[in-house]
């Protein structure tokens, strides 16, 4: 994460820019840090990381819908979480547009299940734009109003790095073992 705070002050919105076409959570918390300690602009992150996101699940929900045939060698090893993000997306129908902008493994599957449908590009393309202003705007100012608090974690990691990968590998294991459990459920529904 200081790599991040690090490279983000140095390059700031091109980085921004570009790590947030595919989700990019952490970037947007970063640069909302480095908005509190005056290194970027706020609003400009904002609206950078928002558009950026927009475009981002645009191009896969337009990549997916209009290239099937050629997109459908990389789905091979996402067959069973396409099938969640397809049964989240029937279950949750609109809202499952904003709300997997915030679940990690679920950011880029959700617009390539919601592009493989018939779902309207126009109505895809509005929710997502909505979507896209909500998400960058709440973890911007989340991350701004919590900047002196996520600078101390940043502190303590630097003085305790073993932290972070225990961190880490506990964030892993409960979205792992989350995908394990929701795709099992959709396949037992599915024999049903």
């Amino acid at each position: 994460m200081q790599d991040m705070l690090t490279s983000l002050s140095t390059y700031g919105y091109l980085i921004l820019f570009f790590y947030t076409l595919g989700g990019g959570m952490v970037a947007i918390i970063a640069a909302g840090v480095l908005s509190f300690a005056g290194k970027m602009d706020l609003t400009l992150c904002i609206l950078i990381a928002a558009v950026s996101n927009t475009l981002g699940d645009t191009f896969l929900f337009y990549i997916s819908r209009y290239s099937k045939k050629e997109f459908a060698p990389y789905l091979k090893k996402q067959r069973r979480n396409l099938a969640l993000a397809q049964i989240l997306f029937k279950k949750h129908g609109d809202k499952i547009i904003l709300i997997k902008k915030y679940i990690y493994g679920l950011k880029t599957l959700v617009p390539v299940a919601i592009g493989l449908t018939k779902y309207s590009f126009t109505k895809f393309s509005i929710i997502n734009v909505i979507s896209s202003i909500i998400w960058a705007v709440s973890l911007g100012l989340l991350s701004y109003y919590a900047g002196d608090f996520l600078m101390r974690v940043f502190e303590f990691i630097k003085i305790y790095p073993w932290v972070m990968p225990i961190i880490i590998v506990i964030l892993l294991g409960v979205i792992v073992i989350y995908f394990k459990k929701a795709t099992k459920k959709s396949k037992k529904a599915s024999l049903l």
